[in-house]
């Protein structure tokens, strides 16, 4: 839906810019796709006076002038019948682009002689189509923007359009008159009154109108009038000024008068000449097989059931849809016949779909146009076409009857608070609903007749958010309902559960092991002493308190194993012990990778499981128990892992979050147990609470300003980790450096013995600002001497 401000303004006293309407309708629910600057295109066209006009020395019909310019008087060559000395044109000066031509104007000779520009014509500024001759303006000053003289002038040729997008369930704002009342409820203006006009009629209408009984669900009411001894010429620079803004050609002031008032008030009209109609017309079902010429010239063959209006020769008009081209208006019309009807709008749409007919008409009565509006609408195009095109108006017929449309439902003010969730008073929200075109009647709200998707006490409540401002909705906590307990669980319950989920869904099984287990296996991790025995153990295998989960899960692969099963995912979730008094025991998620990562596959992806495998889901249940995103990965783990292939996660030198590697081999020899095995141990305890409470994540921090990446290289010791580097580097600054990657090494070489190069990127984000060179320099020389401080390396040159 088009409209321009110019012609909001017919309906709305509003003084709110362009861009407060465009926000206000969004708000309202009737979204802006887009605002159309039409100046923008004619801004580079200026003012010029013609000093003189001289005959071209080899073309009659060309014309040397000189014209002056804000530039100087300037010489163009011009073929416009009415060049001549005296009159203010436009001027488009070398580099200007003419968008009526699709040129941009350059310096040229025209039969030998230069021209410095161009005087244009209405057309080659698409302001119309006269092009007879360029254009002559009664005022202006030589130099003035074009664009400014027009808005002074005539504002209407560079009115900004408006387009908005329109919902199944407003058809009301398929009119401008619908979408300024929107605004003036909002309080954005103030609504003009539209009073229908009075026609004098002079004589009975000669055309009589029928409607077919099998008909009347789909047409329940038609209304004609003739209108005798009109002048269908142009029409109006107005109304031509407005079509043409939203993309509709003018064609003779009839035509124009319906498609004007089929976005003006959203009353589609059609028009027959009267002295092609013969006999009286008949609304009726076409049998099926009938072919009509319609208006946009193409032949359509009619469907059974569908309707149509006929005389006493045949079909003339598809109903609802579009007219036949047999009895459309010309310019030699001078008696007119003008319908305003109602059409059901399911079964305009399924003829509409039928015959693939797509037009102004349909799109609109498919979705449903004021039944009520339909005699009256018929009276203001009559006044219309009086004023401007002459005549005399005959009486109204009118055949069937408005359908009854009138519907009314409570008003229950305190219904919103429950419905939206805002509180608004009842006076406001009586007023919005007035404002809307509602009838109060006591609590009783009845319905206006062109809004039919208002159907219950709900529409009532929407429509008074809406007008309101759904903004200003604040989120709120749900009411706990009567019998519903309030969490029970711990934050410490909660990451247990959800460790289990996490590891659950990563393919392990959960695993339950006694608490007890045998002094030889407690020893290879670090228990086995007196603290932990038992005074009186089940078994000898049960004769210590475990120091950690792990002697469990290797038991359980090993039996797993001498039954055949030789690759296993395990985990456990439980307290081992590291004392026998009270609180010496501590929470812990182990899991355990053995074999390989899956059966044997054609396509070769059958791997051995690594200290990789073990890391990744290490970190993924970290992160399904809260911890943080950033951590280090250092070496220092006990003894019953693999020196060389396990690390921690750690949030500094002194706090352990996990652990992971592969198992150490002397201790799957001890347990029996054939590897490679591989695994993790999570301490949940260590793992920082949160902050807040709350059940909504927190919010997704982007920054807008351009990231920065700096590459240093480093010359270290052979022995030095590239991980003892990485965190050195991010220490510099940990607000401002996002990530450090690595992503060349050296060794040996020029650098010699012993010694190697290590290349690093550092990612920096701002977030507050732009850095600045100065700012990145002091970043990088804290980032040199932390790595040096931390490694002993120096930058390679």
């Amino acid at each position: 839906m088009k409209f321009t401000l110019s012609w909001l303004k017919r309906h709305l006293d509003t003084q709110a810019s362009v861009d407060e309407i465009a926000e206000t309708l969004t708000d309202l629910g009737l979204e802006v796709e887009g605002i159309e600057d039409r100046a923008a295109r004619l801004r580079d066209f200026t003012i010029g006076k013609v000093v003189s006009a001289e005959k071209h020395p080899d073309a009659d019909r060309l014309k040397v002038c000189q014209v002056e310019t804000d530039e100087g008087v300037q010489q163009i060559i011009c073929g416009a019948p009415n060049a001549r000395e005296g009159i203010t044109v436009v001027i488009a000066k070398p580099g200007v682009y003419v968008p009526g031509i699709d040129t941009t104007i350059g310096v040229g000779k025209i039969r030998g002689i230069e021209s410095f520009g161009m005087m244009a014509s209405e057309r080659e500024l698409e302001l119309s189509e006269e092009h007879d001759g360029i254009i002559e303006l009664p005022s202006g000053a030589v130099g003035q923007r074009f664009t400014d003289w027009l808005a002074e002038n005539d504002p209407a040729k560079v009115d900004p359009v408006i387009e908005i997008a329109i919902t199944p369930n407003r058809p009301d704002a398929l009119g401008v008159r619908g979408i300024a009342r929107d605004l003036a409820a909002r309080g954005l203006g103030v609504l003009k009154p539209l009073e229908t006009p009075k026609i004098d009629a002079g004589f009975d209408c000669p055309v009589d109108v029928t409607i077919d009984d099998d008909t009347r669900d789909g047409c329940p009411v038609f209304a004609l009038r003739l209108i005798r001894g009109v002048r269908n010429g142009p029409s109006p620079e107005w109304l031509q000024d407005q079509l043409r803004a939203i993309g509709l050609r003018p064609i003779s002031f009839l035509v124009d008068v319906t498609n004007w008032f089929t976005y003006d008030l959203n009353r589609p009209l059609h028009v027959f000449d009267a002295d092609i109609v013969k006999g009286d017309l008949r609304v009726h079902r076409a049998a099926g097989g009938e072919t009509i010429t319609a208006l946009d010239d193409k032949d359509y063959t009619l469907p059974a059931g569908a309707m149509v209006i006929s005389d006493d020769t045949g079909v003339e008009s598809i109903a609802g849809i579009m007219g036949g081209a047999h009895s459309g208006v010309t310019g030699a019309t001078v008696n007119v016949l003008v319908e305003s009807a109602y059409w059901e709008p399911v079964q305009i749409a399924l003829t509409g779909r039928a015959l693939k007919i797509n037009s102004d008409a349909r799109y609109r009565f498919e979705r449903g146009v004021d039944p009520a509006f339909t005699p009256e609408g018929l009276d203001f195009a009559t006044r219309m076409i009086l004023d401007n095109a002459g005549g005399e108006a005959s009486e109204m017929v009118v055949a069937g009857a408005v359908p009854d449309v009138d519907r009314a439902y409570k008003l229950d003010t305190a219904r919103i608070e429950s419905l939206v969730g805002m509180s608004i008073p009842g006076d406001e929200q009586r007023a919005s609903l007035t404002a809307l075109g509602f009838r109060l009647d006591g609590d009783m709200a009845h319905v206006p007749s062109w809004r039919p998707d208002v159907q219950g006490e709900a529409d009532l409540v929407e429509e008074v958010a809406r007008i309101a401002s759904l903004t200003r909705l604040e989120g709120r906590p749900m009411m706990r309902a009567p019998g519903i307990l309030r969490p029970v669980l711990t934050v410490a319950q909660q990451r247990e559960r959800m460790a289990r989920r996490t590891a659950a869904s990563l393919g392990y099984n959960e695993c339950v092991t006694y608490s007890f287990i045998d002094q030889a296996s407690a020893a290879l991790f670090g228990g086995g002493s007196d603290a932990t025995r038992l005074d009186n153990p089940i078994s000898s295998d049960m004769s210590h308190m475990r120091p950690a989960l792990l002697p469990g899960l290797l038991q359980a692969a090993a039996r797993n194993q001498a039954r055949g099963i030789a690759d296993t995912a395990l985990f456990e979730l439980g307290t081992a012990f590291h004392g026998g008094a009270p609180g010496e025991q501590h929470q812990m998620i182990s899991g355990l990778l053995i074999g390989h990562t899956g059966p044997k596959s054609v396509h070769g992806d059958r791997r051995p499981v690594d200290v990789f495998d073990a890391k990744a889901d290490a970190e993924a249940v970290l992160s399904a128990i809260g911890a943080p995103a950033r951590a280090q990965i250092l070496r220092g783990t006990a003894e019953w892992w693999h020196p060389g292939r396990s690390g921690r996660i750690c949030l500094g030198p002194k706090k352990t979050l996990a652990v992971f590697g592969e198992i150490h081999p002397k201790v799957l020899r001890a347990m029996d147990v054939k590897g490679p095995a591989v695994g993790f141990t999570i301490w949940p305890g260590e793992v920082p609470m949160p902050k807040a409470g709350g059940t909504a994540r927190a919010p997704l921090v982007l920054s807008d300003l351009q990231a920065v990446e700096r590459d240093f290289a480093f010359v270290v010791d052979a022995q030095v980790e590239v991980q003892a580097l990485v965190n050195a580097a991010q220490g510099a600054d940990k607000a401002l450096i996002s990530d450090v990657r690595v992503f060349d090494e050296f060794v040996g070489g020029s650098l010699g013995e012993g010694r190697k190069s290590l290349a690093l990127t550092v990612r920096l984000q701002p977030t507050d600002a732009t850095l600045t060179d100065k700012e990145i320099e002091a970043v990088s020389a804290k980032i040199v001497e932390k790595v040096a401080k931390a490694t002993g390396g120096e930058l390679r040159g």
